[in-house]
């Protein structure tokens, strides 16, 4: 019963943000989007109030897919069939650049729906990647695992 209704809202959800993106698409939208930022550095300093700003716009358009956490394990996402990175682990985001990740939120990735200039500010997604980056501080990567001794060929008794 609580798929049918995930799936119902998240297509509701993006029928939303599909329909308030600017004026009509042209010809030229099968075209990818060019890159908003450039640069691996991020430009803005998060501060309490723009983390709480990142944190509201995270559960509100992120979660649904992501998970609140950002495990990335929710009915929707299997639902739809996606496989999403674990958030939680610093794995996922490595040898990612704050501008990558800052496009892949303005321009949408493969089925992830773009966040539009009209939902948030460019400077409200800067904090967005800072608060997503955030979702593994809590989480070490696993070390790596020793291992196993090798039997020593020149002792009869092992």
């Amino acid at each position: 019963m609580l798929k049918p209704l995930l799936f119902v809202s998240a297509v509701v959800l993006l029928g939303i943000t599909a329909s308030s993106a600017p004026g009509p698409l042209s010809q030229d939208a099968a075209q990818p989007p060019a890159p908003v930022a450039s640069g691996p550095k991020n430009p803005v300093r998060p501060t309490e109030r723009s983390q709480a700003r990142a944190k509201e716009i995270y559960n509100v358009d992120c979660a649904i897919c992501h998970n609140a956490n950002g495990d990335g394990k929710t009915d929707l996402a299997s639902g739809m069939d996606l496989k999403l990175g674990d958030l939680t682990d610093p794995k996922t985001l490595v040898g990612k650049s704050d501008a990558e990740l800052f496009n892949f939120i303005r321009n949408g990735k493969d089925k992830m729906p773009a966040e539009g200039v009209g939902r948030a500010k460019d400077d409200e997604l800067w904090n967005l990647v800072i608060y997503i980056r955030g979702l593994s501080k809590n989480h070490p990567a696993e070390a790596p695992k020793p291992e196993a001794p090798k039997p020593d060929s020149s002792n009869p008794t092992n």
